[in-house]
């Protein structure tokens, strides 16, 4: 008895630790919210997201990390616990890259330098 509570324990604090960041599926945002944006400004849009997918993937990252240490010294996943979990910021950056580049196609726009 006293071994299937400590696997339930278990069970539990590992399923509410922060993803990986290339874990995370990317939100559904339309390529629509982005068609009325000319090649420059979707440019300079593609890479204002892209930093910001970098910045909350880091974050995302750190949490990661940081759970898998709770949960591995105290049994508890502490950077969802409190907070630390960015997963619904990474996946709305994803899906707004993947939109940007979606109308960047569409209007054959030059793939931006870097």
């Amino acid at each position: 008895m006293k071994y299937q509570l400590m696997t339930l324990a278990a069970l539990l604090a590992v399923s509410g630790c922060a993803k990986r960041p290339d874990a995370i599926v990317p939100a559904d945002i339309p390529m629509q919210a982005y068609t009325s944006y000319g090649c420059n400004e979707l440019a300079v849009e593609l890479a204002k997201e892209k930093a910001n997918l970098a910045a909350v993937s880091k974050k995302q990252h750190d949490a990661a990390t940081g759970d898998a240490f709770g949960v591995f010294l105290i049994g508890v996943p502490m950077s969802s616990t409190f907070g630390g979990d960015n997963e619904g910021n990474v996946a709305v950056a994803k899906g707004k890259v993947q939109a940007i580049e979606s109308a960047m196609t569409s209007k054959k726009c030059s793939a931006p330098a870097g």
